[in-house]
C-alpha cells in the first residue's frame, strides 16, 4: 500500500517538521533562530522554573542554564518528543538540581498528597438522605456566561485567578499552569511530568474546580 500524507504526520510525542527545521538551523549556528526561540519560550520557562525554586532571580539563573543546556545538547536531539517538551525537560532537570541545593526538591508523584482534598466542598451538594435529589447541587456554580465580559477579563479578576492557582497544592498548581496558563496539551503534560493521563486529568479537574470556586466566591462578594 502506498504511504499517505497522514502516515508521515508526527504523533503528539514526536518532533514536528518545524521542530526539525529549527533544530537544524540551531545546529548550523543560526543566531536569529535562537533569538526567536528564546523570545517564544523564555517567559514560560521562568513561570515553570518558579514551581521549583524560591525566587525569580534564581529562576532566571535556571533558565539561563537551560538555554546553555539546550545548545550543548542539540547534537543529541533525536525528535522523539516535541522540541518544546525537550526544552522543558532540560529546564526541569536544571530546576530540580538547583532546588536540591535549597532542599526543596521532591518527586512529582509525591506532590499529590492528602492536602489535595476533594475538588469541591461537600457542603455544595445535597446530603445522601435528601428525599428528592441526593448528591445533587445544593448551591450550583454561577453561570459566568451571564456576566459582562469586561468584568471577567478585568485585571483584578485575573489577579484573583492567579492567586487561586498559586494557593493550590503543588501537583495541581503545576498541571493547571501547564494546561491553562501555558496552553499545553494533556499528552505534553503527561510526557513532561511522567504521569498517567488519568492522574493528569484528576489533578486538572481538582485544580480547575478550586480555582472556579475561588473566583465564584470573589464574584459573589463583588455582586453583594
Amino acid at each position: 500500500m502506498a504511504p499517505t500524507e497522514t502516515d508521515h504526520l508526527p504523533t503528539a510525542h514526536e518532533a514536528s517538521p518545524e521542530d526539525i527545521r529549527i533544530v537544524e538551523a540551531l545546529r548550523a549556528g543560526d543566531e536569529d533562530t535562537f533569538r526567536d526561540l528564546v523570545a517564544s519560550y523564555h517567559a514560560s520557562l521562568i513561570r515553570v522554573a518558579l514551581m521549583y525554586v524560591r525566587t525569580r532571580a534564581v529562576a532566571e539563573e535556571v533558565v539561563q542554564d537551560t538555554w546553555i543546556g539546550v545548545l550543548r545538547s542539540l547534537p543529541r536531539f533525536e525528535g522523539r518528543s516535541s522540541l518544546r517538551t525537550w526544552i522543558f525537560r532540560i529546564l526541569a532537570n536544571q530546576a530540580r538540581t538547583r532546588a536540591r541545593r535549597e532542599a526543596r526538591s521532591v518527586p512529582f508523584s509525591s506532590l499529590a498528597g492528602p492536602d489535595d482534598g476533594p475538588a469541591v466542598d461537600a457542603d455544595r451538594f445535597l446530603s445522601a438522605d435528601h428525599p428528592a435529589f441526593p448528591g445533587h447541587w445544593a448551591s450550583a456554580p454561577q453561570d459566568w456566561r451571564a456576566m459582562p465580559e469586561e468584568r471577567l477579563l478585568a485585571g483584578e479578576t485575573r489577579d484573583r485567578v492567579l492567586a487561586a492557582i498559586e494557593a493550590l497544592p503543588p501537583a495541581q498548581r503545576t498541571v493547571i499552569t501547564l494546561r491553562d496558563v501555558e496552553g499545553w496539551a494533556s499528552e505534553e503534560v503527561c510526557d513532561l511530568l511522567e504521569i498517567s493521563e488519568g492522574n493528569q486529568r484528576v489533578l486538572l479537574h481538582r485544580a480547575r474546580s478550586k480555582v472556579r470556586q475561588a473566583l465564584e466566591d470573589y464574584l459573589d462578594g463583588r455582586a453583594a
